[in-house]
């Protein structure tokens, strides 16, 4: 069964990660989700990388916000996709974070997603995944129709309202 490993710097990123993880279940894939820090536990980040193909992960995801370099720390580390999840933040709105994610050095990827964007996280892993998995890349589509159907059936509505004015 693939795996998608989320870490987060603070368990208070938790409501951020919470989307991602959803959205991943949602798909049948198995989700490992923990709290690790780039700058409070090096160690455990430098440990948690070297060994995340290892232990099975395909994706790993790193939500963080302020100097959000938890993403930078283990893309460093491994050669297995890295997205980064930006947290929001009282002194930038979320910027200070998404520059420390997306400005990441030559030969050191990590893939960005929007300031407290965790479904689209998830949604990112799963089709990183759906390269390697029919199943999942099944699924994707059967999502992305049901999104269509939605925004045309919402069209659909409006139109009929507007005809009414």
């Amino acid at each position: 069964m693939p795996k998608i490993s989320i870490l987060m710097g603070s368990k208070s990123d938790f409501s951020v990660v919470k989307p991602a993880v959803s959205v991943i279940k949602s798909f049948g894939v198995e989700v490992e989700t923990r709290v690790i820090s780039a700058h409070r536990t090096p160690e455990e980040a430098h440990e948690f990388s070297i060994n995340a193909k290892k232990n099975g992960t395909e994706v790993i995801i790193c939500a963080a916000g302020k100097a959000a370099h938890l993403g930078g720390v283990i893309a460093a580390n491994t050669t297995l996709p890295v997205i980064g999840l930006p947290v929001k933040t009282d002194m930038m709105g979320g910027l200070d974070s998404l520059l420390s994610i997306v400005q990441m050095p030559s030969g050191i990827p990590v893939a960005t997603v929007g300031v407290n964007a965790g479904e689209n996280a998830g949604l990112l892993a799963l089709q990183i995944l759906g390269v390697k998995y029919h199943e999942i890349d099944e699924k994707l589509l059967a999502y992305k129709l049901k999104m269509r159907e939605k925004i045309n059936s919402d069209d659909s509505a409006l139109q009929i309202e507007l005809e009414q004015i």
